[in-house]
């Protein structure tokens, strides 16, 4: 290893490291910071900017914070809410189930923050610690992003995938399957080997006295706003259509040929129009949804994406040959390597969106239209991009610490032991369905 690699390895975690700890969207300013230095100062050629991924998720956070703003979003969260309280003793498995749901037909794992403190009010109600729950929600949330049809980090790898002979469909129904079946397999698991009962917990019993601990009860209230049900209708409608018009052009199926609109911007454009109906007909004030919470999310996600995935592609394109050479004897030795070097880039480059190594392990493996051999594995291995929660500064897993009064779900002092991070390891490891894309 010379000294300019090392110094470029600094100056990568140093740039990742910075943005951690200010948090937040500087994590995407650091990134910039990164390129600046490996390009200026250690003469790199600055990496290639995600943009598709970028305008995807900014055109899914505008129809989503439009039906926010109408309403749409809180009314999905009391039907979810209703649910969780008729079933108060199934927890550990609704909070989940929930949080899987809502994100695969948003789009976004951040339509669970809604519902963090029902999980936690139905927690204390049933002498859970809300830990468990609030901890599987949040791994459900970031593990769902690989199978929504809506999310960038889906289309981007579909688009991928089919040009090696896989429909849109088969993807979709696979990723479904197997991250559902994974969030089920994991709240299992942690339900069994977790102390769960509230009462024994140490720091809770020193808020409780502290007074710090509210009583169980209904958290979330109010009435829905005249075009809420509407909004909702709307979006799925336009998430529906995503998928049969992605399916329609799918090249194994050409339902829809020639093709004029392709698929990316079919959605970006759908989305858009998605958003266009619910403002107008739903009499949403434009203005007020830039103040809404999934819009400042949503809008954090793509800076982040923006300056950390170009950071990571600017490394990467850098050393793509020792990549190349790494990667391809990684998964010679084994096929489950894959979902290793997902896991760690999807970590490190805060983003599931992979962009930065599929084609780096594409040319590794010798995976070419004509000799589509070994695609599986990168359907199998898709999962692992959802390593968000490694470090303790994704604002979902932040979210659930804040909102849990009880001091259950909280970070300890080595920065990985957290309440999320057995769950999340455990989810992805169920969910890398070899055995299910094997026999395709």
């Amino acid at each position: 290893m010379d000294i300019m690699l090392i110094l470029q390895l600094i100056v990568l975690f140093g740039a990742i490291f910075i943005g951690i700890r200010l948090g937040g969207i500087a994590i995407g300013y650091a990134g910039g910071l990164g390129v600046v230095i490996l390009s200026l100062v250690l003469g790199m050629k600055p990496g290639n900017i995600p943009w598709d991924v970028i305008l995807i998720i900014a055109a899914a956070i505008a129809a989503i914070s439009a039906m926010q703003q109408a309403g749409g979003l809180d009314y999905m969260v009391r039907v979810v809410e209703k649910f969780l309280r008729a079933n108060p003793k199934f927890i550990n498995y609704l909070a989940p189930a929930c949080g899987w749901l809502l994100t695969i037909l948003a789009g976004t794992g951040n339509a669970v923050f809604s519902l963090m403190p029902v999980v936690v009010d139905v927690a204390k109600s049933q002498n859970i610690k809300p830990s468990v729950p609030l901890s599987l929600m949040v791994v459900s949330s970031q593990i769902g992003i690989t199978a929504s049809p809506v999310s960038a980090a889906v289309v981007y790898m579909s688009g991928v995938l089919e040009g090696f002979g896989w429909n849109y469909p088969t993807l979709i129904g696979i990723w479904m399957a197997t991250t559902f079946i994974a969030c089920m397999a994991t709240a299992f698991i942690v339900s069994l080997i977790t102390p769960l009962d509230l009462s024994k917990d140490v720091v809770y019993q020193e808020r409780l006295k502290a007074g710090l601990v509210k009583d169980a009860g209904e958290v979330l209230h109010g009435t829905d706003k005249p075009g809420a049900k509407l909004s909702v209708g709307i979006f799925l409608i336009t998430v529906l259509t995503v998928v049969l018009y992605a399916t329609a052009i799918s090249k194994n199926i050409a339902w829809i040929d020639p093709v004029i609109m392709e698929r990316d911007a079919a959605i970006m454009s759908f989305l858009l129009a998605a958003a266009t109906l619910i403002t107008w007909l739903c009499k949403v004030e434009p203005g007020k949804i830039l103040e809404t919470g999934v819009f400042k999310s949503g809008m954090t996600a793509c800076v982040c994406v923006f300056g950390v995935a170009w950071l990571g592609n600017t490394f990467v394109a850098g050393h793509e040959q020792a990549i190349k050479d790494v990667a391809g004897e990684w998964v010679k030795q084994s096929p489950a390597l894959l979902a290793v070097a997902f896991f760690f880039a999807s970590m490190l480059l805060y983003s599931q969106a992979a962009k930065a190594i599929t084609p780096v392990i594409i040319t590794a493996l010798g995976i070419t239209a004509t000799n589509p051999g070994n695609s599986y594995m990168l359907v199998a291995c898709f999962a692992a991009v959802s390593a968000l929660f490694v470090l303790p500064t994704y604002p979902t897993l932040l979210g659930a610490v804040q909102m849990d009064d009880t001091g259950t779900t909280r970070i300890g002092k080595f920065i990985f032991n957290h309440a999320f991070f057995l769950p999340g390891v455990l989810a992805i490891a169920v969910a890398l369905g070899f055995f299910v894309t094997s026999f395709l």
